[in-house]
C-alpha cells in the first residue's frame, strides 16, 4: 500500500522502527507495501496507531473525513 509507504516515509520512518513500533516483521511491512499481501484490519490497526493516523486515513487518504459531501 502507498499509503503507508508515504506516511511511513513523511515521519521518517525506516521500515525496521516501523516493524518495532507496531509489533509487526520487517517482512510484513515490506510485503504489504509492496503489495505482496494484503493487510487483515487487525494489521492495519496496528500499523496506523504506530504511524498516528485513523486506519480510514490509511485506506482513504489523509484527507477522510468520514462524512458524505
Amino acid at each position: 500500500m502507498d499509503s503507508i509507504r508515504r506516511l511511513r516515509m513523511q515521519r521518517g520512518l525506516t521500515i525496521q522502527k516501523l516493524a518495532e513500533m507496531s509489533g509487526l516483521s520487517v517482512a510484513t511491512i515490506w510485503l504489504i507495501e509492496n503489495g505482496r499481501i494484503s493487510p487483515t484490519l487487525r494489521t492495519l490497526r496496528k500499523i496506523a496507531a504506530a504511524l498516528g493516523v485513523s486506519v480510514e486515513a490509511i485506506v482513504y487518504g489523509e484527507g477522510f473525513s468520514g462524512g458524505v459531501s
